[in-house]
């Protein structure tokens, strides 16, 4: 590994500071174009209740992300009933923690409902004083969306015992499915792997024949710097676990559980270190933190193997498997559960219920406003009207589930392009109870793919490894989780491509920069944490 290449793919870490805000919620006449509202919505004396949104720089022709179909959905069925302008306020998806910083610590501009994915940015507000505590503004102002939610949901969003977050609901709670070319299989007479072990030997025989004709250019193993990638091969080669090494050597960093210190972990870099070593995987996976070179290199039809959210593939939005199958015709990808552990599970991390956390700042002077939006959203069929768009145009309904329609013009598929980022309370297509959601989930896809579409999320609820909770937030964990996702980063990349010979020095050598980084302070931290928990 280049040192060119080291400093290209390193960042960082962000120096997180909060300070205190102020919002200003005076009356306002604002426009059109500013707001995406309708023509009744800058009326003068209205409130102005401004809100986050995500932009990912993919608006189609003719929206902007600020003034869409569904930015005026929500002006003309919520803002003007109510006197209220809604002001979207975009941050970018791929800057979204450091924008959000920013803003928080801003004296005008931090918006009245703000959200992130990352469980430490939200215990560092919380603590630091910085967002509102709705505790008893829930049954007044949004009962529709406390009933949505429910009150397991709703713990994800508690900080010592006060309601400062509304955690979205998350719908599906599977992860990771594998994907396994077929064609190549079944042209070098090979079974579908159903082992670590088996899937090994199917690699070598990927790279030795090239079943692809690719010329030289075949990737048995495609490999990103994304979770989706790397956490089914390390995670399974975690040991079985006391629930004391659960609670005491997980480490959460921002919404996630990172196996640093767990048993096993050691052992899943250094076979990706062998694969990496023997030719097996993607060569320049520390460079693709976005998968875009993944998804170039599995649509050209170079990838046999890989792993990713489940169903991602077969989503028309995402068009991949279409792609490769015009790419390559013949071309099949089969699910499939590959990574065996010691105990012969294909264990794999599980989402925890909630999904984003969205908060209203303290500074906010439009709590109550906020909060009454988002009950909106939870009530009648406005989120499903979010997320789904127009009967007979953007879906129809079978059995009562929605199944989008395949022959949807692109006016209507522009329509809800970003549903996902207006419909913050929930994570995944919510069609009205766990059967449909299910149904519907597998129905946003071809009907010639929903057969391994169902298969991938089957695979994907298999032997799912929980997210550990503590009854209080881990206070070292917002201070050093941003440094150590980093850092933690930075060891998957060097210790997959050092030479053999100088793993176990440079794995000892990394750790314990981990450790004095933060990660005592953290492994300190849940132990004490633990013992007061359990009694020990």
């Amino acid at each position: 590994m280049t040192e060119s290449m080291l400093k290209k793919w390193a960042r960082p870490a962000l120096a997180v500071t909060l300070a205190s805000s102020l919002l200003l919620g005076a009356c306002s006449s604002t426009t059109k174009e500013e707001t995406g509202s309708g023509d009744g919505a800058a009326s003068q004396g209205a409130t102005t209740l401004k809100v986050e949104i995500f932009d990912r720089g993919n608006a189609p022709a003719g929206y902007t992300i600020t003034n869409s179909y569904l930015t005026n959905l929500v002006q003309e069925r919520f803002g003007d009933p109510n006197n209220i302008n809604v002001e979207f306020v975009p941050v970018p998806r791929s800057e979204e923690t450091q924008k959000l910083n920013v803003l928080m610590a801003s004296k005008s501009e931090v918006p009245d409902i703000v959200f992130t994915y990352d469980s430490g940015t939200f215990n560092r507000y919380a603590e630091q004083g910085g967002l509102t505590d709705l505790s008893g503004m829930l049954d007044e102002f949004a009962p529709n969306l406390k009933k949505f939610l429910g009150e397991d949901t709703l713990a994800y969003g508690q900080y010592k015992g006060q309601q400062f977050a509304i955690p979205g609901r998350r719908l599906v709670l599977g992860k990771y499915a594998g994907y396994v070319r077929q064609d190549w299989l079944d042209k070098l007479g090979l079974p579908v792997p159903q082992t670590t072990e088996e899937l090994y030997d199917t690699f070598k025989a990927f790279k030795e024949s090239d079943p692809g004709a690719t010329g030289g250019r075949v990737i048995p193993f495609g490999v990103s710097l994304a979770a989706a990638q790397y956490e089914p091969l390390l995670w399974s080669f975690i040991e079985p676990l006391t629930e004391e090494q659960r609670y005491t050597l997980t480490q959460q960093l921002g919404s996630s559980d990172y196996p640093t210190l767990l048993p096993g972990f050691e052992d899943g870099l250094r076979f990706m270190n062998k694969l990496f070593n023997e030719g097996l995987m993607s060569k320049d996976f520390g460079l693709d933190k976005d998968k875009k070179q993944l998804w170039q290199d599995m649509q050209n039809g170079l990838v046999g193997f890989y792993t990713e959210d489940a169903g991602e593939l077969y989503f028309s939005a995402n068009g991949g498997y279409e792609n490769l199958q015009k790419n390559v015709p013949g071309a099949v990808m089969t699910p499939v559960d590959a990574f065996t552990n010691s105990e012969g599970k294909h264990a794999k991390p599980a989402y925890a219920p909630n999904a984003m956390y969205v908060m209203i700042p303290k500074s906010s002077k439009n709590a109550e406003a906020a909060l009454k939006y988002l009950d909106w959203m939870a009530s009648g069929t406005n989120l499903f009207d979010i997320q789904y768009g127009i009967e007979n145009e953007n879906f129809t309904l079978v059995d009562g589930v929605p199944v989008v329609k395949a022959d949807a013009t692109q006016e209507a598929k522009d329509r809800i392009y970003n549903f996902g980022d207006i419909a913050i309370i929930v994570n995944g297509k919510f069609a009205g109870d766990d059967v449909k959601n299910e149904s519907a989930y597998i129905a946003q896809t071809p009907a010639a793919f929903q057969a391994d579409m169902r298969k991938s999320v089957e695979i994907s609820n298999v032997d799912n490894i929980q997210p550990v909770r503590f009854d209080h937030p881990i206070a070292a964990e917002a201070k050093y989780g941003n440094a150590l996702s980093d850092k933690f980063e930075e060891m998957i990349v060097r210790l997959t491509m050092v030479k053999p010979d100088q793993f176990d020095s440079s794995f000892d050598s990394m750790l314990k920069d981990y450790m004095a980084s933060g990660g005592q302070a953290i492994l300190d931290e849940r132990t004490e944490a633990y013992k007061a928990m359990s009694g020990k």
